[in-house]
């Protein structure tokens, strides 16, 4: 009898632990990081204007339940299938195809997962001043959508938000983009791999030699003409700022 009577306190003292146990685990689960802290997002450049990260995520993988108080977009490198799991709400399955630059509004916390084989790479660039350009309006630019096709090659102007222009430009070998001018500055997002020379008037030929997924922060104040001198066809997301 005594021995029936430990049994049963012993699993009456067992169930709360691992009702405890249980609890404290869903806790971490939920818990949000700061994106500085997440470990699948390398901090590649910080300044004024933007946040930029490298971010890969392991096959079947996921991210950290983690924080964007800012509004952001990302480039996709490489074709993907994640899982975005937004704190409150459904999950919902996103088919990236590699290029793919998407802009998504911040002020919320998710989790990533990778359901592909392969992994899961981006670039992800925060807006820093994204709350005065929700209380000013920016000035508009010239050309806020349109294709500007040229021999060998595209420019796509997709979008602009935030008064952040986005533009993905594609350049077969040899394709030049005709000379053009940059007031302000610009980063550029390496989708492919790169060889390219920079022809900036006043100046010599600069040379540029990027890998997929590399990225570059560009002073503004200079007009040029930008040609692949490589053997393969090129492309890259730029985005521009006042």
């Amino acid at each position: 009898m005594k021995m029936l009577n430990f049994a049963a306190m012993r699993s009456r003292l067992i169930l709360p632990v691992l009702v405890l146990a249980a609890i404290t685990v869903a806790a971490q689960d939920t818990s949000e990081v700061e994106l500085t802290a997440e470990p699948h997002h390398h901090l590649a450049i910080e300044n004024a204007y933007v946040r930029v990260f490298k971010v890969e995520v392991a096959p079947h993988d996921a991210t950290l339940m983690h924080d964007h108080h800012h509004d952001y977009v990302y480039v996709t490198l490489g074709p993907s299938q994640v899982e975005n799991d937004v704190k409150g709400k459904p999950p919902v399955t996103l088919k990236l195809q590699d290029g793919e630059t998407r802009f998504v509004p911040g002020n919320f916390a998710h989790v990533a997962r990778d359901l592909a084989d392969t992994p899961f790479r981006n670039v992800t660039i925060e807006f820093l001043q994204d709350e005065a350009a929700h209380k000013t309006p920016p000035p508009k630019w010239d050309d806020e959508r349109g294709l500007h096709v040229f021999t060998r090659g595209t420019q796509d102007i997709m979008f602009v938000q935030d008064g952040v222009r986005v533009s993905e430009t594609d350049l077969q070998p040899g394709a030049t983009v005709p000379s053009h001018h940059h007031s302000g500055p610009h980063l550029l997002v390496a989708v492919t791999d790169l060889e390219i020379r920079s022809d900036v008037e006043g100046q010599g030929p600069m040379p540029g030699h990027f890998k997929s997924g590399d990225v570059k922060w560009l002073p503004g104040g200079y007009t040029h003409t930008l040609t692949n001198t490589g053997k393969q066809e090129a492309k890259f997301v730029t985005l521009e700022f006042h």
